[in-house]
């Protein structure tokens, strides 16, 4: 029987009501996104019509799921909600604070030690507050969430990005801060702009070395990395329903990539085989009692640029495989290209590394056609020529592929078998010599490729596609290598093309597990204590932040002007730095040292215009906190790309930070930003950017009559004495200016107020 099956229940038999009355207030047939979006309306049944792009919604998700890495944060603060339990059933995943090293036995046995007091704090809150808890190797939350909890024509929120991978079983699954999935998990509605919708027409079928991941990364070479942004991706058309359950999660997935809101796809007969396969018959049953509900209208797919904000069509039969990067997952080259691509721009050819997992691509079937080509190269004495790596997505799938010969096939040929963690697609790699940053070349099947993501080291060119194509590099151990059309050579000396992979959708006998990793909590945990011992550098209970004195910000000093691309993991970094997301005083000594200033192109170098030196970016706002001068962050468009850690927003607010102001927003960070009690600015002309100098003052001169819908005025006074006045833009409610007001959303909470 699946998890929470009541609820599901409960979801289902409210749908048609609430389905119907929206498409007679709408006035028209009603895409799948739109079907959700009103059905999980904090009001109920609904009783007005909103505006795509423009109006924000309160929404009432099914469920919230966190992985360790953020939870350690969410938790701290929902200490702070003075609730008992949890409103929504949540669940924790230990997944993030696993080093990928040595192989899964010994890198699980040094996790368990080495993390054991953050691992323990998240079993006993979990226990606490009636949180279910997955233990370390149990695996990658998003795999566990597909096998055990999505369901289709749900919401849930979650506080990693690729939360979006559950769109793979229909839902509208959407990445969160930790502070927004405090507010569900307290029992107050979620906040959202009610999104805008980009339809995707797949047409003809996938067959022989394209996968659905060569869809998502054509997608994301068509809309660029902010080109989601604001919107619901919703996929249909024939294509579409020709491919596995597993495959669409793989697609939605890398939707965080595009900046899309989540992405999703109809009910179809590929989910209902998944369902059935994961011991989920009783959702199947549930659902097909309200099918028609559970995909878009007809009429929408029918003519879907009446319904769509835009629409994109791909011919799934034409439709080439495709090697994303390096250093952006947006920058697509088909295979066919890759040699003149790569000789053009001076990639390195030879491939270091195949890296085959992570939440976005390690389902049985990615793993068993991976594996496909895996046995050519055992069968016809082919020897790799780059090292391989792979992380199975829970202990299900690699307890199955165990069973089935997978892991042995791959391990004939030297393949190192990391945890079910996510290990190398998050930084949480322990590469040999990477520390050397010399300059080279991996191919993995991840979601991310920016800088220093998977090793730590800039120079490391790393390239996204499938876990197939992924196999096929690694053997060659050339990034130009097309399988399609080039041969391989044996140990013996002899050409040998490699046939077209295959892998099963499901395997033959049925997933099995001895030990799946969950423990349920305790049905009443009041007597349950929650330790934190004050000498902790791993663990720091939190204090609230100040709330604001009601006055202008005047004398704000510029802490960086960030150049270009400026992630969450140049804001706050992982690898190493996940030790400390539980300890907010630790973790800020990563703030912003990834960002390059756009004063002298470095990284982690700032003028402190209260000495006239330069040293690092948090030791200068550590200096500039200590005297009680505020500071403000300028940055470069789509600030905060990337992962949902909300302690990109929470490092600088601690540290005194006052505002943000960039050219645009990622959605996840504006919203972060926000929750902590933050100003997220956007230029109302962007060529303002560039009046921005090194020793710039700031003073926000109407901050005092802060309102939805009114710019706000900012001074600059530059270091000649010289003065001009720009105006920035914002997209704060009423509810948000009483977070600023407040000191954090979380304030409100806590006092009873929100």
């Amino acid at each position: 029987m699946a998890f929470d099956i009541e609820m599901i229940e409960k979801v289902y038999a409210n749908l048609a009501s609430k389905v119907d009355k929206a498409r007679e207030l709408v006035g028209r047939p009603l895409t799948l996104s739109e079907k959700i979006l009103y059905s999980h309306l904090w009001e109920g049944t609904p009783s007005q019509a909103f505006s795509r792009g423009k109006d924000y919604v309160d929404f009432a998700p099914d469920r919230v799921a966190c992985q360790d890495a953020t939870a350690q944060m969410a938790l701290l603060q929902f200490m702070h909600a003075n609730k008992k339990t949890v409103a929504v059933p949540t669940t924790v995943h230990c997944d993030h604070l696993i080093l990928a090293k040595d192989g899964a036995k010994k890198d699980l046995a040094l996790a368990n030690t080495q993390s054991k007091e953050v691992f323990d704090f998240l079993a006993s809150v979990s226990n606490k507050y009636g949180i279910g808890f997955w233990k370390p190797g149990s695996g990658i939350i998003h795999q566990i969430v597909l096998e055990n909890y999505a369901f289709p024509g749900g919401m849930m929120i979650g506080t990693d990005s690729h939360t979006v991978n559950a769109g793979g079983l229909g839902m509208l699954a959407i990445g969160v801060g930790g502070a927004d999935a405090v507010d569900v998990m307290s029992g107050m509605s979620w906040e959202l702009k009610f999104p805008k919708l980009i339809g995707v027409k797949l047409t003809g079928k996938l067959s022989g070395w394209t996968a659905p991941k060569d869809v998502i990364l054509k997608v994301a070479d068509i809309l660029t990395v902010k080109g989601g942004t604001g919107a619901i991706v919703e996929y249909f058309g024939e294509g579409a329903i020709s491919m596995s359950c597993t495959g669409k999660g793989t697609i939605c997935n890398m939707g965080a990539e595009i900046g899309a809101t989540t992405s999703t796809f109809g009910y179809d007969d590929s989910m209902r085989r998944y369902l059935a396969a994961t011991g989920r018959q009783d959702i199947v049953n549930a659902a097909d009692k309200v099918a028609d509900y559970l995909t878009g209208d007809a009429e929408v797919y029918a003519n879907p640029e009446a319904y769509f904000d835009q629409v994109i069509e791909i011919n799934l039969s034409e439709l080439e495989p495709h090697i994303n990067g390096p250093f952006t997952p947006d920058r697509g080259t088909p295979v066919s290209k890759m040699k003149e691509e790569a000789a053009a721009n001076g990639w390195p050819i030879k491939v270091e590394w195949g890296l085959i997992g992570s939440c976005t691509n390690s389902s049985y079937e990615d793993m068993s056609r991976a594996a496909s080509i895996v046995r050519q190269a055992i069968e016809h004495g082919i020897t790799p020529k780059a090292e391989f790596g792979i992380n199975p997505g829970s202990e299900q799938i690699r307890y199955t592929i165990e069973r089935d010969g997978i892991i042995a096939d791959f391990e004939k040929l030297g393949t190192k078998v990391f945890t079910n963690a996510c290990g190398p697609c998050i930084g949480q790699w322990d590469r040999e010599g990477a520390n050397k940053e010399e300059k080279n070349t991996i191919v993995h099947s991840f979601n991310r490729n920016f800088s220093k993501r998977a090793d730590g080291n800039p120079n490391t060119h790393a390239f996204v596609t499938s876990p197939e194509m992924v196999a096929a590099l690694a053997l060659s151990g050339r990034l130009d290598f097309n399988p399609l059309t080039d041969a391989l050579i044996n140990d013996n000396g002899e050409e040998v093309m490699l046939k077209t992979p295959y892998g099963d959708e499901l395997p033959k006998k049925g997933f099995d597990v001895e030990d799946a990793g969950f423990e349920a909590p305790a049905e009443d945990g009041s007597n349950v204590q929650v330790v934190v011992s004050p000498t902790s550098d791993r663990l720091q209970l939190l204090a609230p932040f100040e709330p604001w004195d009601g006055k202008n910000i005047t004398g704000a000093k510029l802490l960086i002007k960030a150049f270009g691309k400026c992630t969450t993991d140049h804001i706050s970094m992982a690898g190493p730095w996940l030790r400390y997301r539980g300890h907010l005083d630790n973790i800020s000594n990563n703030m912003l040292i990834g960002a390059v200033n756009a004063f002298g192109q470095a990284t982690n170098k700032v003028k402190n215009q209260l000495t006239g030196g330069f040293d690092t970016v948090p030791a200068t706002a550590r200096a500039y906190k200590a005297a009680g001068v505020p500071t403000i962050v300028v940055g470069d468009h789509n600030y905060g790309e990337g992962s949902s850690r909300e302690h990109a927003a929470m490092e600088p607010r601690f540290l005194g930070v006052k505002a943000v102001l960039v050219k645009s927003f990622a959605r996840i960070h504006e919203t972060n930003l926000k929750k902590q009690g933050m100003l997220g600015l956007t230029f109302a002309n962007e060529a303002d950017y560039d009046k921005i100098q090194e020793d710039d003052t700031f003073n926000l001169v109407d901050l005092t009559y802060f309102t939805p819908g009114n710019p706000l005025a900012i001074e600059l006074v530059h270091a000649d004495g010289s003065r001009e006045t720009i105006l920035a833009n914002h997209t704060y409610n009423q509810g948000q200016i009483d977070w600023f007001k407040a000191g954090s959303a979380l304030n409100l909470i806590a006092a009873g107020l929100a």
